[in-house]
C-alpha cells in the first residue's frame, strides 16, 4: 500500500545530513508496515528490533556507544549490520527509553547508519520526569490514517486523484466526475483510512468484513488502556472513549460524558487519550493572527476522533449511509470529522499541527467558524456546509473583523470562487493552498 510519506522517507535516506528518524502516531496507522516496506525497497537488508515482542533486545542499550550497540545487535540477530546498506528499525521504541536516548549518539558518532525508531505510545515514555529527549539530534515524522487521496491510490482510483491534483481556480470537472468523487468520499467516510480496513476493501470490497476489522481496531485501542492507566482511570478512559464519537462537532462538556463523575477525572482521561493519538482537541482561539495557539482558550474546545470510519462504526452507522448526503449523517458531525481529518493530513508530516475554531458568544449575536488553520502566513477560516443556500454569517463576520480576504466553504458543491468565498468540494481539501494561489 503506497503512502505519501514514502517519498519523504526516500528523501531522508538520500540526505547526507540526515538525523535518526522517530516516527510517531497512533497504533495501527501503518507505521511498522510502511517503514519495513520502505526498507525492503531501498536497502539490501532491514533489521527490525521490536522491543515489545522481544524485550531481551533492551539489554543491547545498556551502553550508548553506537558501535557497541550495533555489534551486540548483530550477534543477537545473527546478521550483519552494514552502514549504508542496512536499515536499523527500532519498533515499539517506547518500551526501551534508553534506545530513544541512544539515537543522539547514532547521530553524533555513527551518522552513516540509517536508523528509524517508531512507537505508538511514545508520548507516554517522553512524559516521564526521568526521560531525557535527544533534542536537536532526532527528526520527527508523524503518520496518520490514510487521507482521502491515499485511499484513492489504494483502491485503484489513482486517475481520480490525478484529476483532483490538477485542479485550479479555472477547473470545472464534468458533473459525472464530480458525482463519482462525492460517492467515493461517502465510501471513505464509512470505511475511514485505517490501513487494515482499506486493504480489506481493496482486496474484496466486502463492507461487512471491513466493519469487523474496524471493531477489532476499536477493541485494540481499548485493550491499550491498561498500558497507560491504572484500574480506576481505566473506567474513565472507557467513558470518554465511548462518548467522543457522539460529541464531535459540539463544544465539549464533561457533564455530557457522565454527569456523575467529577470533571477532573474525565479531563485526565481525555488528556491520556490525546497523548495516545486516539482523540484530538480543537481549541477555541481569538483568531486575531498567527500563531493561533498563543491565543487559544484551553477551557473551550471541541473533539475529533482518530478516524472517521471508526467513528461511524462506534455510532452504529449502516452501509446504507452510502446513499445519503455526508453532511446529514449524524447531524453533520461526520462531515466535520472528515474535514478535520483531511485538514490535518495535508498539514505536513514533520509536525503535529493542531486545528482551532473561532467563536463569539454574545447575547443575540453568537457566531462560530468550524475550523481555523494557518495558510499562507495568515489564519484561514473554514466552514463545513451543505447545499447552495445559507448565508455563512459567522464566516463573513470573522473575515470582516480581521480584514481577511478569503474564507473557505467545504461542501458537496462544485469548486467555485465568488470573493471573498472559495467553495471547495469535500474531495479537494488537499488543493486549498494551491486554489488560493
Amino acid at each position: 500500500m503506497r503512502r505519501d510519506v514514502d517519498q519523504i522517507l526516500k528523501q531522508w535516506k538520500d540526505d547526507p545530513n540526515r538525523k535518526p528518524l522517530l516516527v510517531r502516531g497512533a497504533r495501527k496507522v501503518g507505521k511498522s508496515y510502511t517503514i519495513e516496506a520502505f526498507g525492503q525497497a531501498e536497502f539490501a537488508k532491514v533489521l527490525t528490533v521490536n522491543f515489545e515482542q522481544n524485550p531481551r533486545f533492551r539489554e543491547c542499550f545498556v551502553t550508548h556507544v553506537p558501535r557497541d550497540i550495533v555489534n551486540i545487535l548483530a550477534l543477537m540477530a545473527r546478521t550483519e549490520i552494514v552502514p549504508g546498506k542496512t536499515l536499523l528499525f527500532l519498533d515499539e521504541i517506547q518500551d526501551c527509553p534508553s534506545a530513544i536516548l541512544a539515537l543522539r549518539y547514532f547521530f553524533e558518532q555513527m551518522p552513516e547508519l540509517h536508523v528509524i525508531g517508531a512507537g505508538s505510545l511514545l508520548e507516554f515514555a517522553m512524559e516521564r520526569e526521568s526521560f531525557r529527549m535527544p533534542v536537536g539530534r532526532v527528526e520527527y515524522l508523524y503518520m496518520r490514517p490514510l487521507s482521502f487521496l491515499e485511499f484513492l491510490d489504494a483502491t485503484g482510483d489513482s486517475q481520480m486523484r490525478q484529476a483532483i491534483e490538477a485542479m485550479d481556480q479555472r477547473t470545472e470537472l464534468p458533473a459525472v466526475i464530480h458525482d463519482r468523487l462525492l460517492e467515493l468520499v461517502r465510501v471513505y467516510a464509512l470505511l475511514g483510512g485505517m490501513p487494515a480496513v482499506v486493504a480489506e476493501y481493496a482486496a474484496r470490497g466486502d463492507l461487512i468484513r471491513c466493519q469487523r476489522n474496524q471493531s477489532v481496531l476499536i477493541h485494540t485501542y481499548r485493550d491499550d488502556f491498561g498500558k497507560y492507566a491504572g484500574r480506576v482511570k481505566h473506567r474513565y478512559l472507557q467513558k470518554v472513549f465511548s462518548a467522543v464519537p457522539r460529541l464531535i462537532g459540539r463544544k465539549f462538556k464533561y457533564v455530557q460524558v457522565d454527569d456523575s463523575v467529577q470533571s477532573r477525572e474525565l479531563k485526565e482521561a481525555l488528556e491520556l487519550l490525546e497523548m495516545a493519538g486516539v482523540v484530538s482537541r480543537i481549541r477555541r482561539t481569538s483568531g486575531a493572527g498567527l500563531p493561533l495557539e498563543t491565543l487559544a482558550d484551553e477551557r473551550h474546545f471541541k473533539v475529533v476522533f482518530l478516524d472517521v470510519g471508526l467513528v461511524q462504526n462506534m455510532c452504529g452507522t449502516e452501509p446504507s449511509a452510502l446513499t445519503g448526503d455526508l453532511i446529514q449523517v449524524n447531524q453533520g458531525a461526520i462531515a466535520e470529522q472528515f474535514v478535520a481529518q483531511e485538514l490535518r493530513a495535508y498539514q505536513g508530516p514533520f509536525q503535529d499541527t493542531p486545528l482551532f475554531f473561532w467563536a463569539r458568544e454574545a447575547r443575540n449575536s453568537s457566531a462560530e467558524v468550524d475550523y481555523l488553520f494557518p495558510c499562507q502566513s495568515r489564519p484561514l477560516p473554514v466552514e463545513v456546509k451543505a447545499g447552495k443556500t445559507g448565508t455563512l454569517r459567522s464566516l463573513h463576520l470573522y473575515l470582516e473583523q480581521y480584514h481577511l480576504p478569503v474564507g473557505i466553504r467545504i461542501s458537496s458543491q462544485p469548486l467555485s470562487l465568488v470573493p471573498p468565498l472559495l467553495s471547495v468540494p469535500f474531495y479537494a481539501i488537499r488543493r486549498i493552498p494551491a486554489l488560493l494561489g
